[in-house]
């Protein structure tokens, strides 16, 4: 949608395909980081974003065990935004349709389905889906794929991935919310073996409880009483809540990935966000990620589209580009999910004691602004460099 909303912009035709009837999807992340507030800013429309209902974390912390640990300070990044914003992605994807609507050239169809690619002598120059199960063919001079980590796009380019892997599995729920009670947020709650993350919605939290990987069955094999004192456990303002939880439908399991496409390209394609790289939950960056990769593919390919066509070497310096942020941030998810939440996972012991890490970022308050950068900015973060079209 922001590579969309950017190409519109710079004058050029888009269309957009969503397979849903509307964007109300509970596993779409929540953050919107510094670094894409600063592209919305650089854009005009930070206002009319931030007019939106939504919450604003200048710092991020956790509790751990006993200890209420502090571990990033956002206040003092160099952005115009110097806090994560808090709101539903669903919002978020209508206020880019929204804004994009100002631009002739773009379009969005929703409740259409991607489902195959259309080549010709080695180019892909379209493809075909299916919209409300009617047959639609859509011609066009660059494919891109954005359709998260179990892309159909480019499972039909035949383009390979390689597997990081993941030791950890996140179940999904949400449990309601006392706003005269109840912090106003939580984010990260660990205790012996469990992990729970929390986002505040209004009238409900939204729960990501840590799991080992494929371990969902044998928690639900201890019943749903079992599942719900665990969570009161970890978070035990929510006990008179946790039997909101009725049955195990109430609970959806989000299997996580962490991989990474040799080759994010073809003649007439390319791959972006999740579809190029899934990342693991840890930071929220996920989303942030993809659209750092979408202001990057725009820079450098909307002189080419502009022109009627773009070249696959220009399509491989969205890759290039993009690699290296990619690889450094999917190499500390890794270490974060490998060294610190699945050990805490598969531990027994009470937690009596902070790592050291953590407890220098608790004591030091000018340690919290690396992490502040690394989850707030990224590495080497993007900026609007095309102008807008007249």
């Amino acid at each position: 949608m922001v590579l969309g909303y950017l190409l519109a912009r710079a004058g050029i035709d888009v269309l957009v395909l969503e397979k849903h009837v509307d964007f109300l999807r509970d596993f779409r992340g929540d953050t919107v980081h510094p670094s894409t507030l600063q592209v919305l800013y650089e854009l005009g429309i930070l206002d009319s974003f931030l007019a939106r209902p939504h919450q604003q974390l200048k710092r991020i912390g956790a509790q751990i065990g006993p200890f209420q640990v502090k571990i990033a300070d956002f206040t003092h990044l160099p952005t115009k935004c110097k806090f994560v914003v808090l709101m539903p992605q669903w919002d978020f994807l209508n206020f880019l349709v929204e804004s994009a609507k100002g631009y002739s050239g773009f379009r969005v169809m929703m409740e259409t389905e991607a489902t195959d690619l259309i080549e010709e002598q080695g180019r892909i120059c379209g493809l075909r889906a299916k919209k409300r199960n009617n047959p639609v063919e859509i011609r066009a001079d660059l494919v891109v794929a954005a359709d998260g980590r179990h892309s159909v796009m480019r499972q039909k380019a035949n383009l390979k991935s390689e597997i990081l892997g993941a030791p950890i599995d996140v179940l999904w729920m949400r449990v309601s919310r006392k706003a005269e009670s109840d912090p106003e947020q939580s984010l990260g709650r660990v205790s012996t073996g469990k992990f729970l993350v929390m986002l505040n919605r209004g009238d409900y939290w939204q729960c990501a409880y840590v799991i080992p990987k494929d371990g969902f069955d044998k928690i639900r094999a201890k019943g749903i009483e079992s599942f719900r004192k665990d969570l009161a456990e970890v978070a035990p303002f929510l006990s008179d809540r946790v039997d909101e939880l009725k049955s195990w439908d109430d609970i959806k399991l989000l299997s996580v990935a962490v991989d990474r496409l040799r080759d994010w390209c073809r003649a007439g394609f390319l791959c972006i966000g999740d579809s190029a790289h899934a990342m693991s939950p840890i930071g929220g960056v996920g989303i942030n990620l993809a659209i750092q990769d979408a202001v990057a593919a725009a820079n450098i390919l909307a002189p080419s589209l502009r022109a009627g066509e773009v070249s696959t070497r220009l399509l491989r310096k969205v890759q290039q580009r993009r690699l290296f942020p990619t690889r450094a941030t999917q190499r500390l998810q890794i270490f974060a999910q490998d060294r610190i939440v699945y050990p805490t996972l598969r531990s027994g012991a009470p937690i009596e004691t902070l790592p050291w890490p953590i407890k220098l970022l608790n004591r030091f308050q000018i340690l919290r602004r690396v992490p502040a950068r690394v989850i707030g900015l990224g590495f080497r973060p993007e900026h609007v460099r095309i102008q807008a079209s007249q």
